[in-house]
């Protein structure tokens, strides 16, 4: 995977006109924290912030997945949303 390309998928979904949906975001979120750290580390957050724990899950499904797959999944998805939000 290009880190150019990714880095250009990245721009591009800030782009968006419309707001993507919840589960959308989290697997961007997901897919970019992969791609750039690896698998997730810490502990999961506790208490009521639900918004931290979402996105934690949403990086810790993706665990065991490469850098390289995770770069090629976030374009794959941003071309997708791209189609539906810009």
């Amino acid at each position: 995977m290009d880190a150019q390309l990714f880095a250009t998928a990245v721009d591009r979904s800030k782009a968006f006109t419309k707001r993507p949906t919840n589960e959308e975001l989290l697997q961007l979120y997901g897919l970019f924290k992969q791609a750039t750290e690896g698998d997730a580390t810490g502990d999961r957050p506790g208490g009521f912030d639900f918004k931290a724990i979402a996105k934690f899950d949403a990086w810790e499904e993706l665990k065991g997945k490469t850098k390289e797959q995770a770069m090629q999944e976030y374009v794959t998805l941003v071309d997708t949303l791209h189609q539906r939000y810009a």
